[in-house]
């Protein structure tokens, strides 16, 4: 009866450990997340808000662009931010004794595997749901609202009162006022055809766009049109009571679909190179988050009188040197200069290796099996 109690305050005490260290890396883990991604935040707020202040994007398009770029950064910060969350909850237990006298209860370090492991396959779970599901759909959408976005402001609203080029520079709008209604009053346009330059006034114009946003026409009423060749004599004069002049936006990038937007479907069926290296980065953002914990826990260890954030500049050049060995084998990839079917994979047995030696070196079995000299 007394061993068996015993054996249950045993399991009963390890469950309690496993769930005081899980809340503590959790806790840890989301503090981590959420600062590092508030950081790149505001890095992309700083970018986007510039290239609207360049391109006169409207507010709304702007607060899509940060929400969906958010999300595709928030895949790479998973990763790191489980080995900086495991490196800093195991890091003070240890500075603050609590490691001691967890293993005064009979519980070793490998013990701690058990709820890092539980937290790193959960959070992996929900990362490749974010990498095969949210983030394509994410970076997708967030092009084609760049794309229309940067189109729609090279012609936009053309206001009175301000000279306005667009069309890539092709041509000059200005207008000397408007109504409430839109009609543009005493009108200028010029733009280049081919090698010849096209002048119009006119008394009054109304601006229509066409073809979801792609055409624009410029519709003039009563006035005259000059039509010549810069460094010729001769140029034609002409009135019209109504002229309209169509401008079409380009689009160079219509119809191109980039790898990230591909759905992981379209991944795993295709043959290209470079689908190839997509679809493996998008598996290994997951597998690098139960690498980096594996990793994470023998790499944590502190030893006496050791600052409590000792180790985090070490894990720091981990995840450095991790990363950096899989955007190299995922270029590779691209180019074809090694089989897809070894890939990034290499990277990653690398360093489950690498998570071994370290817990081979810090496990006292090895020094239980030697021979006490005679």
């Amino acid at each position: 009866m007394g061993l068996s109690d015993g054996r249950y305050r045993g399991t009963e005490l390890l469950r309690i450990l496993d769930r005081y260290v899980f809340r503590e890396v959790t806790i840890a883990w989301v503090a981590v997340t959420g600062v590092l991604l508030a950081i790149l935040v505001s890095n992309q707020l700083a970018r986007i808000l510039g290239l609207a202040a360049a391109n006169g994007l409207p507010q709304e398009v702007v607060m899509a662009l940060i929400g969906l770029t958010s999300i595709q950064n928030l895949t790479v910060l998973v990763p790191i931010g489980m080995l900086l969350a495991v490196m800093m909850a195991l890091g003070r237990l240890y500075h603050d004794s609590e490691m001691a006298a967890i293993r005064a209860c009979g519980s070793g370090p490998e013990r701690l595997y058990v709820p890092v492991m539980l937290l790193a396959v959960m959070v992996a779970a929900g990362l490749a749901w974010l990498a095969f599901e949210v983030s394509p759909a994410a970076f997708g959408q967030a092009q084609d609202l760049r794309r229309v976005a940067l189109r729609d402001a090279q012609f936009g609203q053309l206001e009175p009162g301000k000279f306005r080029t667009f069309a890539g520079g092709s041509a000059v709008f200005y207008a000397e006022r408007a109504d409430g209604a839109g009609v543009l009053y005493n009108v200028f346009l010029q733009r280049r055809v081919g090698d010849k330059i096209e002048i119009a006034t006119a008394s009054r114009a109304v601006h229509r766009i066409e073809e979801g946003g792609r055409l624009h026409i410029v519709v003039l009423y009563d006035g005259e049109r000059y039509e010549g060749v810069p460094g010729e004599l001769t140029f034609r004069k002409l009135r019209f009571a109504e002229h309209g002049i169509p401008v079409r936006i380009p689009d160079p990038d219509a119809g191109k679909l980039r790898s990230e937007a591909k759905t992981t479907a379209d991944l795993m069926a295709s043959v290209d190179p470079i689908d190839h290296s997509e679809l493996q980065w998008r598996v290994s953002l997951p597998v690098m988050v139960l690498v980096l914990a594996l990793v994470a826990v023998p790499l944590s260890t502190l030893r006496p009188r050791e600052g409590r954030y000792a180790r985090v500049a070490l894990a720091i050049l981990v995840y450095f040197v991790y990363s950096n060995l899989i955007s190299a084998a995922r270029v590779w990839v691209e180019k074809g200069q090694i089989d897809p079917r070894i890939g990034v994979w290499w990277v990653h047995v690398l360093f489950v290796v690498f998570a071994l030696y370290l817990l081979h070196r810090q496990s006292p079995i090895p020094m239980m099996l030697r021979r006490s000299p005679r």
